[in-house]
């Protein structure tokens, strides 16, 4: 199975047959039930001597895992009401409904001229012009015409709209300015060129439904029935926090023996910005447990979700989840099978009144690239009010074959979706970035996934061009 979504660079988990070129399997869904109770394990600093030579922590396959997230991360949602231009990509919590109809009252949808259907075609005396924003509720005189605009309304004694184009002008006032007769030349019909009292929304109509992420269309919506203010799902505030000794700023510009740039950290933050969420930044923190103490209690002061990379292994300088149980902490689990992101973790703990939720990544950029999108968007999504938090999974099948793991793997595919025969099976979606074809489902032409290269888990060049992960097996 291979997944999509929106996203810059990547979509959702999938997964695919063993083995075999253009082997196929079917696509499932992603419940969001709580998992049950679990073991408390209390990792501890302790002497490099007298360390685990095994993990704490069991492997949990990763739906056990995203389903703890995701009960978690809805038991952490609020609201708050904010300006509708602000409201941007956030969830509406209640129904916005429309308070009077619109258009208000009959609206010429044309540029011409409003007239009585029963006159019929025939030369006529124009009459005052109705403009658009015309206050006045003049009626029609009986035998006449009168110019109109698009969006006027169409005055009393009026029951269509005839356009210019079906006109011709006859005679003009004597300082030429304006229309005196003119000729109708085609025959209307009664309610032509009209939009009629709430025909676009009735009074009372719900426009924006609770429940629905709210894009320009909405908010567009919600102002045309004098909406100026919403409440909505509270965004997530992210903390992203790099950690390492050999980790340096990316601006670090001559690099000493065993060190190594930070791209988690400009990777995770854009990542959220461009999906919404405001970020806090924090320094990269040393692998000290003072470092780590201070840089956590400034990330959860300041955010309602800390993510960390790196530190969250069985190495000497691995402080991570120690530092979680000295902090009061509930590590719901420290290890999952998949490959990468082995030793991906995720907390929750009090702080202040409020529950916060704790993500730490791997360090590999690629293992943090994918636990992102399968463990951490999902929290947020949840936390934002998304009511399908997980990316959406397909069926594809495999460009080649592939040499399979023990452990599920996700790896990074470029996931195209071929035309099907007939042009009357495929739709076309045109969005401010891209055009982008779909495949009708009853077509039987499935999307192939290719291979972006070697997919090691330092190898960040395999997360370009990729759209989409293939589970395997």
């Amino acid at each position: 199975m291979a997944g999509c979504c929106s996203s810059a660079n990547i979509c959702a988990a999938a997964a695919a047959a063993a083995g075999a070129a253009a082997a196929t399997a079917t696509a499932i869904a992603v419940g969001a039930t709580s998992t049950g109770g679990h073991k408390q394990h209390r990792a501890t600093l302790c002497k490099v001597s007298e360390r685990p030579r095994q993990s704490e922590y069991p492997l949990i396959p990763v739906e056990q895992a995203v389903d703890c997230i995701v009960a978690q991360a809805r038991a952490c949602t609020s609201t708050t009401e904010v300006d509708l231009e602000q409201a941007l990509n956030a969830v509406c919590v209640l129904d916005i409904a429309a308070r009077e109809p619109l258009p208000p009252f009959p609206a010429s949808i044309k540029d011409g001229y409003a007239m009585a259907a029963k006159d019929g075609a025939g030369d006529y005396d124009v009459a005052a012009p109705v403009t658009a924003g015309h206050s006045e509720r003049s009626p029609l005189p009986p035998g006449k015409v009168c110019r109109i605009t698009t969006g006027a309304p169409v005055p009393p004694g009026a029951d269509c709209v005839v356009q210019v184009e079906d006109t011709d002008l006859l005679e003009v006032t004597e300082d030429g300015e304006e229309e005196k007769r003119i000729r109708i030349l085609k025959t209307p019909t009664a309610g032509q060129d009209i939009r009629p009292v709430g025909s676009d929304i009735k009074c009372g109509e719900i426009v924006v439904p609770a429940g629905v992420k709210l894009g320009p269309a909405e908010i567009g919506l919600a102002a045309s029935v004098g909406v100026t203010r919403c409440v909505v799902k509270r965004p997530p505030r992210v903390a992203v926090l790099s950690t390492g000794d050999e980790v340096v700023p990316a601006s670090t510009v001559h690099l000493q023996y065993g060190q190594i740039r930070d791209s988690n950290g400009p990777m995770l933050r854009t990542t959220i910005r461009a999906l919404g969420w405001e970020v806090v930044e924090l320094q990269i923190s040393k692998d000290t447990a003072e470092d780590l103490r201070v840089s956590l209690a400034q990330a959860l002061a300041a955010a309602d979700v800390i993510i960390t990379s790196g530190g969250v292994s069985m190495g000497e300088k691995d402080l991570i989840k120690p530092i979680l149980h000295e902090l009061g902490a509930t590590v719901h689990f420290g290890r999952v099978f998949m490959k990468p992101g082995k030793p991906t973790t995720f907390a929750t703990l009090p702080w202040e009144g409020s529950q916060k939720l704790f993500f730490g990544l791997p360090g590999n950029p690629v293992s943090c690239f994918v636990t992102f999108y399968l463990f951490v968007l999902p929290a947020l999504r949840a936390m934002a009010g998304h009511a399908e938090p997980s990316l959406p999974l397909v069926t594809a099948q495999l460009a080649a074959e592939t040499r399979l793991d023990p452990r599920p793997e996700y790896q990074r595919v470029s996931l195209v979706f071929p035309s099907p025969p007939l042009a009357t099976t495929t739709t076309t979606a045109i969005t401010a970035a891209t055009t982008a074809t779909t495949t009708d489902p009853t077509s039987g032409v499935l999307p192939v996934a290719y291979s972006t290269g070697p997919q090691c888990s330092s190898r960040l060049l395999s997360t370009l061009h990729s759209n989409a992960f293939v589970v395997l097996p």
